[in-house]
């Protein structure tokens, strides 16, 4: 749909994604990535450098929610795949980030169908999930999409502040 020049990833576990994502800049585009797992790091920045995104993919380790807001980058894309509990306040953050005109991706809305459940109980990633995507659903500055195969995935554009 773009040809994104910086894109911002919420959760790179091994970094496949990251990777992926990366095929997808422009010549001189960047993408950050977030994960709050120190222990992946090194196992992640092995891969980004095996597939030969070293300069073109920036590791960052720590909480999300705080490194975002203090990142000096406006994105073109947004993809959401971390921590489920904090879905809510990764949409937050990350959509101030984002150009108008920018699409956030945020996969496993659906949770293995979990989210259609009436009692989550104790289960926070449940509700974090369902709660993002009720906040997304009533948000008026974007449009969206939700895609139900596999584990379902949300595509949202923002179309205003």
């Amino acid at each position: 749909m773009i040809r994104p020049a910086r894109i911002l990833e919420i959760g790179t576990f091994t970094g496949y994604s990251a990777i992926c994502l990366a095929k997808g800049l422009t010549r001189d585009g960047l993408l950050h990535t977030i994960d709050i797992n120190d222990e992946l790091a090194d196992m992640a920045r092995e891969y980004v450098e095996k597939a030969g995104f070293s300069g073109k993919i920036v590791l960052h380790t720590g909480d999300a929610r705080t490194i975002i807001p203090g990142m000096q980058e406006e994105f073109d894309l947004v993809f959401i795949d971390g921590d489920k509990e904090q879905y809510p306040e990764y949409y937050a953050v990350a959509r101030d980030k984002i150009k108008t005109g920018g699409f956030i991706l945020a996969d496993n809305v659906l949770w293995n169908g979990r989210v259609l459940e009436e009692n989550t109980g104790n289960d926070k990633e449940t509700r974090g999930i369902h709660s993002f995507n009720k906040i997304v659903a009533a948000d008026p500055h974007v449009e969206k999409l939700f895609l139900p195969f596999r584990d379902g995935l949300f595509i949202i554009r923002k179309t205003g502040v």
